[in-house]
Parts: C-alpha cells; sequence; structure tokens
C-alpha cells in the first residue's frame, strides 16, 4: 500500500484495447495454442472463476474479470446487489406504476470514495457520458438534528478550483471554527478535541496501527470527562451513526482515518467529488440494474438463489464449492479459481477445518464482530419541509439518521412513478442502536415487533424535528413503512438479522484478512477484507475486490493490465510529522503534540 504524501494509483489506468490486448495472456494456459492433426492451433479457453457472492465486492470483481477475458460466474443467495441494492415494496404499485422503492439503508458515496466511482464510470448509462457515475448528485446541506434545541444546519459548499496547499494551523482553525463555533461545546473541550485530532494527525503509521489501534475513541479524547454536547457529538456522533460502533470501543485508529479523510475532503483535498454524494433515482435503477446488464454483455452469468454451503478444500488447492440451488438440491460447482465475495458473517461459515487450517488468517477472521444497521423508509403523503440533504438525529436513542428522497431524484416524478399515486416522498432512515431502550415502548429495538420499531422510530423522529415549535412530520401524513426483511423474529427471545454490518472495535485492523490467501486458488473479497479505507464501507468492498482480482491475476502468471487500487488521499503537509513521530514513537516517546 502506498504511504506516501499523494494519493498514487497502485498501476496505471487501462482502456478497453489494453485489456482486449492482454485478455488472451490471462492465467497463463490461456495464451497457449494446442497444435491439431491438420496443424491449425486452437486457443484453449480462459481460466473460469466462481465468484462466491453478488454484491459490490462480487460484482466489481467480475467487472474487472470480465474486462480481462476470464470466464465468470457469479453465484447470489438472495438478489444482486446485496446490502446495497432497493427493493420494491411488495403489493404497493397499482395503475401502472413501479412499487414503492425500498432500500436495506440510504446510499452515501462521500467524495473520499475514488475506486467506486472508478467502477461506477465504466458502467453504461443512457445519456450519461461519465455514466453510472454521472447520477451521483450532491446534497446542498446536513444536519445536526437536536431533541428540545434548535437543529444546526451546516451547508456543504463545493469550490470548482484547487485550493492552495494547507498547515497544520489551516486544518487547526478548520477544526476549531467547526466544532466550536458551530456546535457549541465549550471552548476548554473544544481545544482539547482539536488536539486529540492533531495528535493524530501527526502519528506515523506505527503509532496508529498499534497503540491507536488499541485505544478506543472514547478514551483517546476523554470523552467520560467532557459535556453532553462533546459525548453526543464528538464521541458518539462520529462512531454510532458513522462507523455503526459503539464510542466505548472502537478504534481510534478507524474513527479518526475517516475523521481525517472527511476533513480533508472539505477543505477540498484528494477527493473524487464533493463531501456528501447520493444517487438520483433508486439505486437498482441508477446502479445496479444498469452494472448487471453491462456485466451480462461481457459474458458474466449469474446464478440467483443460489447459497454456498461450503468451500472444499484438498490436496493445498479448493476443489469446488458446494451449493444449494434453489430447488434444495447441492451441487458441487467447480472452477481454476474461487473468490470469497461474501459477507463476514456468511463467508465463514462455509471455511470448513481443513480450509482454515491452511490459512490462518481464516480462523481470525472468527475475531470479527457484526452489529446491527437497518433501514426503515416512511411514504408521506405530503412533503415535509426538511433540509435538502441528510439528517443526524443526534439526540435519538436508537441513532437515528435520515434522508428525504423525493426531492434528490430530479427524473423521477415519485407519485406518478411509485406507489399508488398518494405517497409523494420517501423518508429513509438508518436505525443504529438496536440494543438500547426508547422513548415510546421503554424497549430496545430488537424486543419491540415491527410495527412498534415503526412506530417509535416515527416517534424519535418528531422528537427531534418537531420540538422548537413547528411542525416538520405530521402523523397525517404518514402513508405507509417499509422495514428492511433481513430482520426477522423482532420481539421474540431470538431476533436475527441477515444484513449486519462490520464494526470495528479496538483490535479490527490486526484480524482484518488479506485480499490473497496461502490456498493458490482461492481469494477474498468483502468489507471486512484489509485495505486502505480501514471502514465496512461500499469502496472498502470494491477495493477489496480489485486487489483480490489482482492477486489472482499474479497467482496465474497473467500479463493482463491489474486493477488500479488509490488508497485514502495523505495530505503532503503533514508527513514531515509523521517521520519525526516515527523516531519518537520507536523511542518510547509520546506525540510531540499530545498533551496527555
Amino acid at each position: 500500500m502506498d504511504r506516501s504524501g499523494t494519493s498514487r494509483r497502485t498501476s496505471r489506468p487501462t482502456s478497453r484495447r489494453t485489456f482486449i490486448a492482454g485478455a488472451a495472456a490471462v492465467g497463463g494456459t490461456a495464451a497457449l495454442a494446442t497444435a491439431s492433426a491438420t496443424g491449425t492451433a486452437t486457443a484453449a479457453p480462459a481460466p473460469s472463476v466462481a465468484v462466491l457472492g453478488g454484491g459490490v465486492a462480487g460484482l466489481t470483481a467480475a467487472h474487472e474479470l470480465a474486462e480481462r477475458g476470464l470466464r465468470v460466474t457469479v453465484y447470489e443467495r438472495r438478489a444482486l446487489g446485496g446490502k446495497a441494492r432497493s427493493m420494491d415494496v411488495p403489493g404497493s404499485a397499482k395503475g401502472g406504476r413501479r412499487p414503492l422503492p425500498a432500500e436495506h439503508g440510504f446510499r452515501f458515496i462521500p467524495g473520499i470514495y475514488h475506486n467506486l466511482p472508478d467502477t461506477m464510470r465504466r458502467i453504461p448509462f443512457p445519456g450519461k457520458p461519465g455514466g453510472v457515475r454521472d447520477n451521483l448528485v450532491a446534497p446542498a446541506e446536513m444536519s445536526f438534528s437536536r431533541t428540545g434545541r434548535e437543529d444546526l444546519r451546516i451547508p456543504l459548499p463545493w469550490p470548482g478550483h484547487r485550493p492552495p496547499g494547507l498547515t497544520l494551523d489551516d486544518i487547526r482553525r478548520a477544526l476549531t471554527a467547526m466544532v466550536d463555533t458551530a456546535l457549541g461545546i465549550p471552548f476548554h473541550e473544544t481545544a482539547y478535541f482539536v488536539n486529540r485530532v492533531i495528535v493524530f494527525l501527526t502519528s506515523c503509521d506505527e503509532r496508529r496501527d498499534r497503540t491507536w489501534e488499541a485505544t478506543p475513541w472514547w478514551e483517546f479524547i476523554r470523552a467520560e470527562e467532557m459535556s453532553y454536547d462533546y459525548q453526543r457529538i464528538l464521541a458518539v456522533g462520529l462512531t454510532r451513526n458513522i462507523v455503526a460502533t459503539k464510542a466505548e470501543e472502537a478504534s481510534t485508529r478507524t474513527v479518526a482515518t475517516l475523521l481525517e479523510a472527511f476533513v480533508l475532503n472539505a477543505l477540498g483535498r484528494g477527493a473524487d467529488g464533493p463531501l456528501d454524494r447520493i444517487l438520483d433515482a433508486p439505486t437498482n435503477e441508477a446502479w445496479i440494474d444498469p452494472w448487471v446488464t453491462h456485466l451480462r454483455s461481457l459474458g458474466v452469468e449469474f446464478k440467483v438463489g443460489w447459497t454456498v454451503r461450503e468451500v472444499k478444500y484438498a490436496a493445498g488447492r479448493v476443489t469446488a464449492a458446494v451449493i444449494e440451488n434453489p430447488q434444495g438440491g447441492h451441487e458441487s460447482v467447480t472452477a481454476d479459481h474461487y473468490i470469497s465475495a461474501m459477507p463476514v458473517e456468511h463467508a465463514r461459515r462455509t471455511w470448513g477445518p481443513a480450509l482454515r487450517a491452511a490459512d490462518p488468517q481464516l480462523a481470525r477472521c472468527d475475531k470479527l464482530r457484526t452489529d446491527w444497521m437497518t433501514g426503515i423508509q416512511f411514504y408521506l403523503t405530503e412533503r415535509a419541509p426538511l433540509l435538502h440533504g441528510h439528517l443526524n438525529c443526534i439526540d435519538s436513542p436508537w441513532a437515528l439518521t435520515a434522508i428525504q428522497q423525493a426531492a434528490h431524484w430530479p427524473g423521477r416524478d415519485f407519485p406518478a412513478d411509485y406507489g399508488d399515486g398518494v405517497a409523494v416522498d420517501c423518508l429513509s432512515v438508518d436505525v443504529s442502536e438496536w440494543d438500547r431502550p426508547g422513548i415510546l415502548y421503554g424497549r430496545t429495538a430488537k424486543q419491540c415487533t415491527r410495527t412498534e420499531v415503526a412506530k417509535e422510530v416515527w416517534a424519535q423522529l418528531k422528537a427531534a424535528l418537531n420540538d422548537t415549535g413547528k411542525v416538520v412530520l405530521k402523523d397525517s401524513a404518514l402513508h405507509s413503512w417499509f422495514l428492511d426483511p433481513g430482520v426477522d423474529g423482532l420481539g421474540t427471545p431470538h431476533p436475527t438479522n441477515d444484513d449486519e454490518l462490520l464494526i470495528h472495535p479496538v483490535g479490527t485492523f490486526h484480524n482484518r484478512p488479506q485480499a490473497a490467501t496461502r490456498i493458490p486458488n482461492f481469494f477474498l473479497a468483502g468489507d471486512y477484507v484489509s485495505v486502505d479505507i480501514d471502514l465496512a464501507t461500499m469502496e472498502g468492498a470494491n477495493a477489496s475486490a480489485r486487489a483480490a482480482v489482482n492477486a489472482l491475476l499474479d497467482n496465474a502468471g497473467s500479463t493482463a493490465p491489474r486493477c488500479t487500487i488509490t488508497p485514502l488521499f495523505r495530505a503532503p503537509e503533514t508527513e514531515p510529522f509523521k517521520r519525526h513521530d516515527r523516531t519518537r514513537h520507536r523511542l518510547g516517546l509520546p506525540n510531540a503534540f499530545d498533551l496527555g
């Protein structure tokens, strides 16, 4: 991984012509010719790859492999797109309209992402020269919605020019203004928080990977000693709502790395685009369906409804994948190479003792933890006067974040295109905290029934938005709601969630596996695989799939061009401080800016 101060790609970008020219050499044997009795030559078939999982990681791997001429089959147990997909609300379509659009959770594609937007550029979309990436739009603002207090609305400008270089003082001033002026936290607490961020920004990689990875964010910023606002916004707000991990457990390395990237993005440094970007239509319409269509045109075969049960291992290689077909029968699928692209909680169930013994990093994946972060959509008969962007209900017990979607879909007339013509908008909400009592029933989300969850979330939204004399959400405007079907058994002793999210308590960094394994024809892709962003994101899933494809090509001895992998931007202005800190760290000394 490149650790220089610039955002360098690991290999040069490749054109379609380059892919075609190199495809014959993929896998080494694909370039060989076999002489026939008549003296003619026949090219051997390209190597085959079984991609196990059809989420963002699996589709990315299929995309990169197919462009390089390999034969790819994707096996997906449920629906292509995985957690990133949108879905239809059953029975909601009337009068020739499409069903109401729903989703596991709203999409958020910030400017710190580089690899995912690159893939989007390469997915054709009618009338869009930049492909699916041209379907990204930038909300104009965001807000911290406080219960019992005036909400703070923050504009999100995006200058169209390259900003000048930064000094540490520039970063310090930006952070101080954002926290002290905007959020109203006592100045001495603001100063301390900014100092902690400066400590991290100037920490060398060794200190980040060892000391800060072992330090909870709550402890790093001394949240226990600070005010309620400090705790809710700078501890809980930056972890539970964004990283989906409890602040008391979250790795400082993970939280602060994300914070550093977002601050630099807001300052216009090393970004692919604006700080906040979303799709301009339901996810499948704007992205997943065009992607699948494009992959089919490249020769990718899809097997949907096929569930991977076991990855078979013998004689030093993966020999087959045992997969349950839609009829309930089990088949042994064979290929030259296998990429496991399922979420970690599902993937590790398919790794038997022999496979785990062949590579210890597979066993370490058992230490990776997942938690609930699930979406619910409310359909409204009136557009609520909310902001044009994401809102974070910072005081809500269930850590709610939300966005009102119709205003961001300029090519859609919501009541004319979706549902029964009565619903005019969709308020999409993510519920990040499922183990804390709510305000309506006094029970956790897991202890509530599906209907009680909907009523509780609605009550918490109203508490955050209707609390200063202005009625924003009206009960009379609530048309219907839809809760992610991956959640089951709510209100019973054993609720389950089919779509949990990887969380990042201390030590997680050291248990994340590499894309390449010790098994020569077996590779890993997914948001749990070790990549530069170190966060369970679509960007991480995309980057890990690229790494898996590169490892496969390396192992096969292919001359095909490698995938580009762009790391997070590293501000060159901080590199001298990091070099100085490396010396201090090796001498057992604290960071020079660390005030304790």
